[in-house]
């Protein structure tokens, strides 16, 4: 029976092996699928050119991805702002005052918020925050505005990402041991001071993961940023100025406008933008996890 149970757990580490390095493989297959992709223009134009450069005239040849960067880091910072303090106060009541019962009834709703298609939240956008946007900027500050802008895809954004900082705060602050909690108290503090100073302080680097793997996931969201953003191919200047995240310019072009020359590579190097950022983000997050792990542990 032991000799068994070895060989089953031989075979479990095995398997397990096996599937993390093909993870890595398929992972790299792609990074280089995409580099060899968008060779043409990181051959034809210096790298500066395109990051820099404001000028997208794919007629003439020229690919300057500047409006698009611009754009996806305003509606990522929009959403990121809006989602992280409600997520985190959202987690820590979950965690530390509310009822059982409470408790019980939230979390799977947040879990479902998050299986929710984006296009959903799309459609909730145009119907809802778009209006309330332009009437916003027209009525209130008196800025002309079609309400389709940076903050109305970064609001969009925002509930999209908060299941996800939620769930993973949540999990953060249950891993903290209930004893740290009850010497706090114990010698004094009330509740929020130990949730305020002991919990909240030993929590904070899973805490800084969950909010990374959010700004990930906001990076790489493409159907509801793209129906409500505005898609215009200017950097934003303000909250209400349209904005053309990267994307949005994936989704809108690809298979449509390839016949023009590069084409196809920029659009192949707007995607490993992307790729390279959102696989950095969650690497990292993954490694502070796994660092906070093996504290609590």
């Amino acid at each position: 029976m032991p000799e068994g149970r070895l060989i089953a757990d031989k075979m479990a580490k095995c398997l397990t092996v096996f599937l993390v390095g093909a993870a890595g493989v398929v992972l790299f297959l792609i990074g280089i699928g995409l580099l060899v992709k968008a060779e043409p223009i990181l051959g034809a134009k210096s790298l500066g050119d395109l990051l820099f450069s404001s000028n997208w005239r794919p007629f003439r040849g020229e690919f300057g991805f500047f409006p698009f960067i611009m754009g996806t880091a305003w509606v990522t910072a929009v959403a990121v702002v809006l989602a992280v303090p409600f997520s985190v106060l959202t987690a820590l009541y979950l965690s530390e005052y509310a009822h059982r019962r409470i408790r019980a009834v939230a979390a799977p709703m947040v879990d479902l918020l998050a299986g929710i298609p984006s296009v959903v939240f799309g459609i909730w956008g145009v119907l809802a925050v778009v209006p309330m946007v332009r009437s916003l900027a027209m009525d209130v500050f008196g800025i002309p505005c079609t309400g389709y802008s940076v903050l109305t895809a970064g609001i969009v954004l925002a509930l999209m990402v908060c299941p996800i900082v939620i769930h993973v705060t949540l999990e953060v602050l249950r891993a903290v041991p209930n004893d740290v909690r009850d010497v706090s108290l114990a010698l004094g503090a009330t509740k929020w001071q130990t949730t305020k100073l002991v919990v909240l302080r030993k929590a904070l680097p899973g805490i800084g993961a969950a909010v990374i793997m959010g700004v990930s996931r906001a990076f790489g969201e493409t159907m509801a940023v793209l129906m409500v953003a505005g898609n215009v191919v200017r950097a934003p200047d303000s909250l209400f100025s349209p904005a053309y995240p990267l994307p949005a310019l994936i989704a809108n072009n690809y298979g449509e406008m390839l016949s023009i020359p590069m084409y196809d590579a920029a659009l192949m190097l707007a995607a490993l933008m992307l790729f390279v950022v959102v696989v950095v983000f969650n690497a990292a997050a993954k490694l502070v996890l796994q660092h906070l792990a093996k504290g609590v542990q």
